[in-house]
């Protein structure tokens, strides 16, 4: 079965063109000004929309196994077809946790039943991610997309050392959520005024970007591939910037909230609770310059999706995490592509090529290429209302905030996974 999309503004390497796309057995056969109808090709009118790389994110949280009241493969998978994305990377903090091909096993049993878009795991870096000894990476290389102990610093410096060892003999990429334990002090949002000002228990930048600083040097001496995952603070930016400049094999992220919030922006509401914190204006000015120069290579949403229960006990008590796979590109768009802080091309840089460069991820808008693409109406307006998710998490900082840009169809593989 042949499909033909028409009419649409299509994503090229020297921007974008007017096209039609001929989409045959999954791939992209044709991408020319006018393709011939065809007796058997399904056909649709994309006049007035784009058609985007597939998006990637290489940071959610889909809950299963062990968490299914959380996110499932099949609620996760839909909600990022939702909202433009083809791949993403599903972090290890599941039970059983995925350390040994046993544990894999059963988190790759669900992506081949239930996904509907490519899930790609994360291995562990270390058994149960405690930090004491090295998990089987080498007997789940195969079948990730890299390995962290998201969600849990790895403490001990001897212990990362050979994390990053192995990572590079595998020829896999390290992946680290930076955290140091000893400086946490029992925080929850980030240290500065509004926690003062409300009485809440603050979390220190230097627990994020002091790690950051050590994980430089154990790369620079492994000669380990190391991604850092969202990062923060306005030290971090800098640390990851010199470290770019030194030669260090070093990417990372940062997510929509931390570039649209500042901790003056947080509510007594567990949405605008997640680690790490949103914090200064300060720091997220020297996040978005890090966007701008191309310090920061990619945007995540570190989608941490929990049940209402687990949300609804406000900053102190609600659990870490919020939802973001269908609303990144939306929020994006809306505060630097209209604003013309980023032009569009950047944003699919941004979204799309960069996190499937640096994790080897085939695709892309190209002939023979695999049919995965998201097409977005820029014009929609909408605003951002959680109970039309498909993600089982509803809790958001976006919540009612209105946005320009919506994905009406997302191609995985060449089938149709979400159309408006």
């Amino acid at each position: 079965m042949a499909h033909i999309l028409r009419n649409a503004e299509v994503w090229r390497r020297t921007g974008f063109e007017k096209a039609d796309v001929l989409i045959r057995d999954g791939r992209i056969e044709r991408i020319a000004a006018s393709i011939p109808s065809e007796a058997d090709a399904e056909e649709t009118d994309l006049k007035g929309c784009h058609i985007l790389p597939g998006l990637v994110d290489v940071h959610v949280h889909f809950r299963e196994p062990g968490f299914s009241c959380k996110e499932t493969i099949r609620t996760g998978s839909l909600a990022a077809a939702h909202g433009g994305y083809t791949t993403v990377c599903a972090m290890p903090n599941l039970n059983p946790v995925p350390d040994s091909m046993e544990h894999l096993a059963l988190e790759l049993d669900a992506i081949a039943r239930d996904a509907v878009i490519r899930v790609l795991p994360y291995g562990t870096i270390t058994v149960g991610e405690k930090g004491e000894r090295l998990a089987d990476m080498a007997a789940m290389a195969p079948h990730v997309a890299a390995f962290s102990d998201d969600g849990r610093g790895v403490q001990d410096d001897g212990m990362m050392r050979e994390g990053m060892c192995e990572a590079k003999r595998l020829g896999r990429i390290l992946a680290a959520h930076c955290e140091v334990n000893g400086l946490l002090r029992g925080g929850y949002i980030h240290d500065g005024e509004y926690a003062r000002a409300h009485g809440h228990r603050g979390i220190c930048s230097e627990s994020e970007w002091g790690q950051i600083a050590r994980d430089v040097e154990l790369a620079r001496e492994t000669g380990a591939s190391y991604h850092v995952c969202h990062i923060s603070t306005k030290e971090s930016v800098d640390i990851i910037r010199r470290a770019k400049a030194s030669g260090v094999d070093i990417t990372c992220e940062t997510g929509p909230h931390y570039l649209v919030f500042t901790d003056a922006d947080l509510q007594e509401d567990g949405r605008f609770k997640m680690n790490p914190p949103i914090r200064s204006a300060e720091d997220r000015a020297a996040l978005i310059e890090g966007i701008l120069d191309g310090t920061i290579d990619m945007i995540a949403t570190d989608h941490a999706p929990h049940e209402a229960s687990a949300k609804d006990k406000g900053l102190e008590g609600s659990a870490m995490g919020v939802v973001g796979l269908e609303t990144a590109f939306a929020v994006m768009y809306t505060h630097f592509v209209r604003t013309g802080r980023l032009s569009l091309e950047r944003l699919v840089e941004l979204m799309a090529l960069n996190p499937a460069a640096r994790f080897g991820i085939a695709g892309g808008l190209e002939e023979g290429a695999s049919a995965d693409l998201a097409v977005f109406d820029l014009a929609a307006e909408w605003t951002v209302d959680p109970e039309r998710f498909l993600s089982k998490g509803r809790a958001t900082p976006f919540a009612g905030m209105d946005l320009r840009g919506e994905c009406v169809m997302t191609m995985a593989g060449g089938r149709t996974v979400w159309k408006k």
